[in-house]
């Protein structure tokens, strides 16, 4: 189902990553999913509040976790720019669905990497 909210359509998610040849695309490519996934929950959940909000991106962030293994057969890991590039498209989900006073460590609390 395409996302309705047309920032969110229109991002181009991980593109840090897409475009350094360090990071795997195919992994990349599942981390990207997690993230449009989460944008497809906030529209159909529609979170209320922060803490509704939160509960959404801490679930993604736990999915993504699963991913690290995924990064180290293929030579390579979450490490600071990727935690970076990860951690701001969690925080443009979050503004784009109107929660622009969202904690940038919060939405992410739960991550492993």
């Amino acid at each position: 189902m395409p996302l309705m909210n047309q920032r969110a359509a229109g991002h181009a998610f991980l593109k840090g990553m897409y475009e350094d040849g360090y990071y795997p695309g195919h992994v990349v490519d599942r981390a990207k999913a997690i993230l449009l996934r989460l944008c497809a929950r906030i529209e159909a959940e529609r979170p209320a509040d922060l803490a509704a909000l939160y509960a959404l991106t801490h679930a993604a962030t736990e999915e993504s976790n699963e991913l690290e293994a995924d990064f180290h057969a293929a030579g390579s890991e979450i490490e600071t720019v990727a935690r970076d590039l990860i951690g701001e498209d969690f925080w443009f989900v979050a503004t784009a669905y109107g929660f622009p006073d969202a904690d940038h460590e919060e939405l992410i609390a739960t991550r492993d990497w």
